[in-house]
């Protein structure tokens, strides 16, 4: 079982570094598994959002060979999705979800965001409805070039927003992100608006688990854990989420001033 080198606190969030990315995404993998199974003991379903990106590739091939889980009694949601792009596009989060994960273990229940949806203020409605059915137990999250969960960028983040789920213009630090890492050919390509859900109802998780990976997330990383606490990082918010905890390897964590270690 993989265990992480450094273990320390950064405000209130917690942070696990890793010898290597593949250590890494085992590790949360199996924190998913016996958080699912702990809390299916003494309740008949659980709630996860699920994050797409590159940095949740391993760890979803590592939850996904997993036996143990009984997704039968899961149900999910996922953080974003492109407006204007149906669910069998190859870029759509849709597509990403359901190849990686929903046609490998068959969960309950997978609530899409529509993203070809001709009314995008009903979908947003719709998707409200079903967040705020029941609390979410478990939020899985990535963290950008900008510092943006999901799609909050720091040009439309709001720490209060009274909204679960809105719809953003992408800026163009996102819009270059998604063309880098190959998702669309060129930046004409990538769509111009986005859903996101808000940066509330991502902290409103009972628990939550952001991956950060990679030499690329180093300098991401270091502004998240010692720069401000602001809207203009959105990811500094996870500093003042006790039920938190950042996940980075060797190479994500070489900038990083340890801090305030708890154990090694």
């Amino acid at each position: 079982m993989p265990t992480a080198k450094k273990l320390f606190r950064i405000n209130k969030l917690n942070v696990r570094v890793y010898n290597s990315d593949a250590e890494l995404a085992r590790d949360v993998a199996q924190i998913v598994q016996k958080t699912l199974d702990s809390i299916l003991k003494v309740r008949e379903t659980a709630r996860v959002i699920f994050a797409t990106g590159n940095s949740q590739l391993k760890f979803l091939d590592a939850l996904t060979s997993f036996n143990g889980i009984d997704w039968s009694r899961i149900t999910c949601f996922h953080l974003d999705e492109y407006l204007g792009i149906h669910a069998e596009h190859p870029s759509s989060f849709r597509y990403y979800l359901q190849e990686k994960l929903e046609k490998k273990v068959k969960p309950k229940q997978f609530n899409y965001i529509e993203g070809d949806t001709l009314e995008p203020l009903k979908e947003c409605d719709r998707y409200t409805k079903l967040l705020n059915s029941q609390p979410i137990d478990l939020c899985l999250l990535g963290v950008g070039a900008n510092g943006h969960l999901g799609f909050n960028e720091p040009s439309v983040a709001d720490f209060q927003d009274s909204q679960a789920i809105k719809l953003v213009k992408l800026d163009t630090v996102n819009h270059q992100q998604q063309v880098t890492q190959g998702h669309f050919p060129n930046l004409e390509s990538v769509p111009k608006y986005a859903f996101t859900l808000t940066i509330p109802t991502i902290c409103s998780a009972k628990q939550i688990l952001c991956l950060a990976p990679g030499q690329n997330k180093a300098n991401v990383v270091k502004q998240m854990l010692q720069g401000e606490i602001t809207k203009n990082f959105p990811a500094s918010i996870l500093r003042q989420q006790p039920q938190a905890t950042l996940f980075l390897d060797g190479d994500s964590a070489t900038l990083v001033d340890i801090g305030i270690r708890f154990d090694s």
